[in-house]
């Protein structure tokens, strides 16, 4: 008798743009992983339940779909980060202002940052210059 090997992610297959790795899915791009580990941390220090995370996410998964994101997969860590950052609000930990100023010193140090080479946020950066 021979061994049949099931596919371990056949759900995976309905979102063909999710990047996987032998194991499964993987993350495509360093800040998805930051996201998903401050995400964690920000949980295991109490700051939220996982089930407040859950409804963050989902109620911003679902606004995404309702502005017409098609929910292939390659969005999520966007509806991730929004999550996050919606919730860290809600919870005082940040604020909106603050999230807006951060984003856009990380845009300016992108947009001066060559390519290929690392962005470093730098003080000019964060005061706006």
């Amino acid at each position: 008798m021979s061994a049949v090997s099931a596919d371990p992610n056949p759900d995976l297959k309905a979102l063909p743009l999710i990047p996987l790795g032998d194991e499964g899915p993987v993350f495509k791009a360093p800040w998805e992983a930051q996201a998903f580990a401050m995400t964690l941390r920000l949980h295991q220090a109490g700051h939220f339940t996982w089930a407040e995370w859950a409804t963050a996410l989902s109620a911003e998964i679902t606004r995404a779909q309702d502005q017409g994101d098609p929910d292939l997969g390659d969005s999520y860590y966007q509806h991730w980060l929004r999550a996050l950052e919606r919730l860290a609000a809600e919870k005082g930990l940040v604020t909106i202002d603050s999230l807006q100023g951060r984003t856009e010193a990380w845009r300016r140090a992108h947009d001066r940052t060559p390519h290929g080479q690392p962005v470093v946020l730098g003080e000019a950066d964060k005061a706006g210059r």
